[in-house]
């Protein structure tokens, strides 16, 4: 039988491994017992993370939609209540840029939820 020379799956998990902790600080990016580690905390929160980024972006879109709407004499609740009403079918990331960007088309829409 021939000779079989292990090591190069492990050297290619440990290698993989290494490559996914680059950019860690301390021993956390070179020991491989301490990358697994880092990696298990680090995954979980990445997932974590995504969850958070998708509640950030809505609470920052519902800010700036109830600042744009109070310049016009409304406040938020009435506004998205009577969009409902309109069945205007805009969503809130939507809304907030146009209140960014284009101030008169934002004013004919509050102006149309508030007939």
């Amino acid at each position: 039988m021939t000779r079989v020379k292990r090591g190069t799956i492990a050297h290619k998990k440990r290698e993989k491994l290494l490559k996914l902790t680059k950019g860690f600080m301390w021993r956390r990016k070179t020991t491989e017992r301490a990358a697994k580690e880092a990696l298990l905390h680090g995954q979980a929160r990445m997932f974590k993370g995504r969850k958070e980024k998708k509640r950030d972006f809505r609470a920052l879109w519902q800010v700036q939609i109830g600042a744009a709407v109070k310049a016009q004499g409304m406040n938020y609740s009435t506004f998205m209540g009577a969009l409902k009403k309109k069945n205007v079918k805009l969503d809130r990331k939507v809304l907030s840029e146009i209140a960014r960007t284009e101030p008169k088309v934002f004013s004919a829409i509050v102006t149309l939820a508030k007939k």
